[in-house]
């Protein structure tokens, strides 16, 4: 069993297109993007945003927090948008089948899960429903793999205990405290056998549905578009400024190529658009204080619309990141100290 390790021993991302490794190569389906189903990481991502919450299906019982779980069910041409989570919040992808083992290791994780009440997230495939991953398997379900920062940091199978699984769980948001990861995300599903299974779940305003039903069926521009209108209505409403900012970063980099955006920014470092660009793949990548101290030492260096323009991004990726943030409220000082 590989475990999670320490920072240091982590390699930066390289690419946004990572390959999960290990019992199941899953390179050729993480390439791919959302074609519907829920949509991970959008109007979820950040903590306390409220902006929504994905539809997943729990598993196990009696983790607290009642009904709520943090367990989605994905599909596979949503393994990338996974990987890319990861940059916010550790996530645990779980492929399982409908075999005993499977069934066992897939309950415990999501007890685990659930009990961190948000500090991490289950990301659970069903390979009994899609052949291409079983075949792929060879026999090897279940298999975990851990990503942090997007990156694969550990991988493991059936043959570990329950409470080694359990353990695992915790030094997943260990390692993400120690890297300054600390926000806590929105519940994603509600978990079967529930006592407040039966509770009606709360109603999201009409135009946020309208958002969070766009997420869904991987239509970026309808999502912004419902978020705007929101705002029209009510220009005070910091659930959907939140929520249209988080999915406007995704729709920005959901193309994006990491090395061909850095060569940008080293080769034009006057250019606020590179410099920007970086910036967002960096905080979807996990490298939050990369990407906030380059815009504010933009800000510190420039004059004019540019500098104007790279200190209102940097706001928004501010919200985006989260106002209780401690990387946000640091880079804030050094913000006021670069414009004044």
């Amino acid at each position: 069993m590989t475990q999670p390790g320490h920072e240091s021993e982590r390699p930066a991302p390289t690419n946004p297109s990572v390959d999960t490794h290990g019992a199941v190569d899953l390179s050729g389906l993480a390439s791919g993007s959302p074609s519907g189903g829920t949509q991970p990481g959008a109007a979820q991502a950040g903590a306390g945003s409220g902006a929504g919450s994905g539809a997943g299906s729990g598993a196990g019982t009696g983790a607290p927090g009642g009904a709520d779980s943090w367990v989605l069910a994905v599909q596979p041409q949503q393994l990338q948008e996974i990987v890319q989570l990861s940059g916010q919040v550790p996530v645990l992808l779980v492929i399982h089948d409908s075999a005993p083992a499977s069934q066992s290791m897939r309950a415990t994780l999501a007890d685990a899960v659930d009990a961190q009440q948000g500090r991490v997230l289950m990301a659970e495939l069903d390979a009994a429903s899609h052949p291409e991953i079983a075949q792929q398997s060879q026999g090897q379900l279940p298999v975990a793999t851990a990503f942090l920062g997007g990156q694969p940091v550990g991988e493991f199978d059936a043959q570990i205990s329950e409470e080694q699984l359990r353990q695992l769980v915790e030094q997943m948001v260990q390692m993400a405290t120690q890297n300054g990861m600390t926000q806590r995300m929105p519940a994603q599903s509600r978990r079967a056998g529930g006592a407040e299974q039966t509770e009606e779940e709360p109603q999201l305003p009409p135009l946020h549905q309208k958002a969070h039903d766009a997420l869904e069926s991987g239509d970026y521009d309808g999502a912004v578009a419902a978020y705007e209108e929101a705002l029209r209505e009510n220009p005070g409403d910091s659930e959907a400024e939140i929520g249209r900012a988080q999915v406007q970063l995704m729709r920005r980099t959901r193309d994006a190529d990491l090395e061909t955006v850095r060569t940008a920014a080293a080769e034009a470092p006057d250019d606020v658009e590179a410099q920007i660009a970086v910036a967002d793949v960096d905080v979807l990548g996990g490298h939050v204080e990369d990407a906030l101290a380059r815009l504010v030492a933009y800000v510190r260096d420039h004059h004019g619309e540019d500098r104007e323009r790279a200190r209102a991004h940097l706001v928004e990726l501010y919200s985006i990141v989260g106002d209780t943030d401690p990387r946000v409220n640091r880079s804030r000082q050094q913000l006021a100290r670069a414009l004044f």
